[in-house]
């Protein structure tokens, strides 16, 4: 029987009502059922191409376009409307009232509200970066030290008056909600820190980047000091963290173990096919990173691991199993749990491995998504990407590229290998062998099986090249191989990255050049010269002066007739013509000491130690690394003590008062870093409680160093200690730091201390030490022909052996590393030097007219130490692109 249709649907079709996403000149023909027109463009998460963009710009009809532009979301200008933000975010989000808010309600409410601030302006960059289709750098670090958000935040805006007004109307200060702050746990050091510095600098300077790291669910821990120990305790930074947007659309899986089968296609090609094995789910977190002075905010995106099939196994559950039903959970968000997991037993090599891949993996598939929409040719690749690699740690980004072109894309080798070669840059950042990464072959193979024969084959390819330009060096064959002959095999990292990367970097003028000289000699002679290059490191001066030093950036802007130098660092030159002005002097010395007031006071309140601001400043907070040479800080601490002992009460007030400051953290798996550590405060212990001594020597160890952290101890330091052995540190960028806020440095010839030197001048800076020329010399003469330690050293040596300090047996090991096996890092070889010249230190800062001069003087010539200038460097000389330069600011919402 047929079914009767009524009149009225027969006879009048459905209304066709435009579309919002779509071209309406596209839809000439009907489109689905007939008598239905329903024209609809899918929309995606991840955005359209720079085509579809414009395409879909145009089909907008106005009226849509107008209401759109109604509504939309507006940024406050003024301290009325951040309250009124401040306030609907406090009742609404939060759903808190007057009554009930306190600071840390009050810092969310204001987070949220510059976040709102953010994301518009984020929305426009990352439209207009796409709309403009230029090259895009890429920075992949697997730390990203970015502190505190809110402050960095509303300086970049250019809103801290507003919201400091604001906040004042609602009844709380600027300062306390600030500090309401968690620092985010994505680094621990001098990498993770130079990341932040480059990503504020790409934004600031209009750069389209991305970086991409991962998102550590406890950081890499929070460090509490125990009866003078370092405990390691989870640091729950995600609790709140108002700056991140979760992207649970945005996911890759990513594969690990399984096996390889080759097949061939009907045209006889032969393919390669990476099967079954595990997966593991990518999520996406994005965080917006604004520049200063501009409207370009740049995109974080941080991977989260999860599991891939969901997050619980009900059939295991109902059947008793209850701890197996979310082990696949608890596997898989171990990989995003933790930065730098203990690597000394093989479960912790192969997480460590398992997060390297995870995040290139998860990196690469979003990299290349995002090229594939432009519909350009593979062979434009390089042109539109750039990837730097920060350390060897995303050095499987390189068989991963070639994994998706030739497995996925069906690419040829050569072409494959070359859009490879062009697209990815390998920054190295030391010349110690043992931080130069090595994985196992069977490591690889069982966790990679199909990188591991991308990799022999690369090597493979490489080595014949070699054979072929140095037929009669059969030698260089092992020395340049990737693949290392020991038991068992090793792939090194370094070598991978050098072989896949069109330019490589040192960070300082000797770090480029020991590498070229050293570790990389034979790659030199195989590439060229060329290939090689320097990129000395920089700071960001918007955090590292005017938002931890404001008083000083005030006073300096109130001399350069404004704050252009934040942009332009080399104006700081200008200030030399106000180095005998007597009110310029009084007021930069005033500020100096209520920076040091101000860490005063936080010691007092962290850790119960009275120290007096009049004291000369010592400080050294950086990574407890052997190399780093604490020991041989706390050493000399020792033997300054032991002499002021033996003074008499009368020669003991004429000595120099002097604070020594630490701080940083030690690797959980490295015992003789957490050995100087509990020295430092057994020392503290002893010093500190001797009333003989008082205020004329105070040890300090602060807890749990970070980026805010250093914010209040950079700007109050005298004197910062830069002491590695000769040739060990790259580069350092706290070294830059102090000195842009009127600290001297004590240092060795080492990293970017030479170039500083250079700077400033050899009158304004303490050089102490073995060059790195000497450096082999020594160690060879230790091993062959004994140690000559300095008495001073000796005495300090005894004391420790003998319980001054407590259990002499907790320090042997420290000790012996000197004494009896080789004095590796030359503690021995510079120690007189370098009492010597914390004599001088002495002697020179009792001169306070003449340390002013000083300090004033090294703050003028820091010009070159903007991570301004690195980008600059980076963008001209390695990723050869331009700055895309938002438009004017919409009116009005418009």
């Amino acid at each position: 029987m047929a079914t009767k249709t009524t009149p009225s649907t027969a006879a009048t079709p459905r209304e066709r009502k435009p579309s919002s996403s779509a071209p309406i000149t596209a839809f000439q023909e009907p489109i689905g059922p007939p008598g239905i027109s329903k024209p609809k463009h899918r929309r995606t998460v991840t955005g359209f191409s720079p085509q579809e963009i414009k395409s879909v710009e145009a089909s907008v009809p106005e009226p849509q376009r107008e209401a759109w532009r109604k509504h939309s979301a507006r940024e406050f200008n003024t301290s009325d409307q951040f309250e009124d933000a401040v306030v609907r975010h406090i009742e609404t989000t939060l759903a808190r009232s007057l009554y009930n808010v306190d600071e840390s309600g009050a810092y969310a409410g204001t987070a949220l509200a510059f976040r709102d601030r953010l994301v518009i302006e984020w929305n426009r960059t990352q439209q207009n970066q796409t709309s403009a289709d230029q090259k895009r750098v890429y920075y992949l670090s697997l730390e990203f030290l970015m502190g505190r958000a809110l402050d960095n935040a509303m300086l970049n805006v250019g809103m801290k008056d507003v919201a400091r007004k604001g906040l004042d109307e609602l009844g709380f200060r600027m300062e306390d909600i600030i500090d309401q702050e968690r620092d985010a746990a994505l680094g621990n050091g001098g990498l993770g820190r130079l990341a932040a510095c480059f990503l504020d600098s790409l934004a600031t300077l209009n750069y389209p980047a991305w970086g991409y790291g991962l998102r550590y669910r406890y950081g890499i821990f929070r460090q509490e000091i125990v009866n003078g120990y370092q405990m390691e305790v989870p640091d729950y930074w995600l609790e709140f963290n108002p700056w991140e947007f979760p992207r649970h659309d945005v996911t890759v899986d990513v594969q690990f173990y399984g096996t390889i089968r080759k097949y061939m296609d009907d045209s006889g090609k032969q393919h390669t096919a990476w099967e079954n094995g595990e997966i593991v789910t990518a999520v996406a977190y994005d965080a917006p990173i604004p520049g200063y002075g501009t409207t370009t905010t740049n995109n974080l995106r941080l991977w989260s691991s999860k599991a891939s099939h969901g997050e619980f196994d009900f059939t295991k559950f109902n059947s008793g199993e209850y701890e197996a039903s979310v082990a696949d959970t608890q596997r898989a968000e171990t990989i995003s749990a933790v930065l730098y997991p203990n690597d000394s037993l093989d479960r912790g090599k192969e997480l460590r491995l398992k997060q390297q891949y995870f995040w290139c993996a998860a990196s690469l598939f979003d990299i290349v998504r995002r090229f594939k929409k432009s519909k350009k040719a593979w062979s434009d690749f390089p042109n539109q990407v750039a990837i730097q690699l920060n350390d060897t740690h995303p050095t499987l980004a390189i068989p991963e590229l070639l994994r998706i072109l030739i497995d996925i894309e069906g690419l040829e080798w050569d072409e494959a290998w070359s859009i490879v070669q062009k697209t990815f840059s390998y920054t190295n950042h030391t010349v110690l062998p043992e931080a130069l990464e090595k994985w196992s072959v069977p490591l690889v193979q069982n966790l990679l099986p199909r990188h591991l024969q991308i990799i022999y084959d690369i090597n493979l390819q490489f080595l014949q090249f070699v054979e072929r330009n140095f037929p009669k060096d059969r030698d260089m064959l092992s020395r340049v191989s990737i693949i290392e002959e020991s038991q068992p095999k090793m792939v090194r990292m370094a070598y991978l990255a050098v072989i896949g990367s069109h330019k490589v970097n040192g960070v300082a003028e000797l770090h480029s050049d020991l590498i070229k000289t050293t570790i990389f000699k034979d790659f030199v002679k195989i590439h060229g010269p060329d290939k090689f290059t320097n990129v000395t490191n920089g700071i960001t001066p918007r955090r590292w002066l005017h938002q931890a030093n404001f008083r000083l950036s005030e006073l300096i802007a109130s001399k350069l007739g404004g704050y252009d130098y934040l942009n332009d660092l080399t104006l700081l030159h200008k200030l030399e013509n106000y180095v005998d002005d007597k009110d310029f002097r009084k007021e930069f010395q005033d500020i100096k000491y209520a920076n040091k007031l101000r860490l005063a006071r936080y010691i007092k309140e962290a850790q119960g130690i009275t120290v007096n601001p009049a004291s000369l400043f010592d400080i050294q907070v950086k990574r407890i690394h052997e190399y780093k040479r604490q020991q041989l800080n706390i050493f000399g601490v020792i033997h300054r003590y032991l002499e002021l002992k033996e003074m008499s009460p009368a020669d003991r007030k004429k000595a120099q008062p002097r604070v020594s400051i630490f701080g940083g953290k030690a690797a959980p798996g490295y015992w003789m870093a957490k050995t100087i550590i509990h020295l430092i405060n057994q020392v503290s212990e002893v010093v500190n409680n001797d009333k003989d001594i008082g205020d004329a020597l105070k040890v300090v160890f602060l807890e749990d160093y970070n980026v805010s952290k250093a914010e209040i101890i950079v700007p109050a330091s005298d004197i910062s200690e830069h002491i590695s052995t000769a040739g060990t540190e790259a580069s350092g960028t706290s070294n830059m730091k102090f000195v842009l806020n009127g600290g001297l440095i004590i240092g060795t010839c080492d990293g970017a201390n030479i170039e500083i030197t250079r700077e400033v001048g050899e009158d304004n800076i303490f050089l102490f030490g073995n060059l790195s020329e000497d450096v082999e010399d020594l160690r060879h003469a230790h091993y062959y022909s004994g140690l000559n330690i300095d008495p001073s050293l000796q005495r300090v040596f005894d004391e420790i052996r003998n319980g001054m300090f407590g259990d002499a047996g907790q320090f042997s090991s420290l000790v012996n590393s000197i004494t009896d096996h080789g004095d590796y890092y030359l503690v021995s070889d510079d120690f007189k030097s370098y009492v010597e010249t914390q004599k001088l230190i002495d002697e020179a800062y009792k001169n306070q007219e003449e340390w002013l001069t000083k300090t004033i003087t090294v703050v003028a010539r820091m010009g070159f130490f903007s991570s301004d200038r690195c980008i600059e460097e980076y963008a001209q000389e390695i990723w050869n692109t331009e700055p895309v330069v938002p438009p004017a600011k919409p009116q009005n919402g418009a």
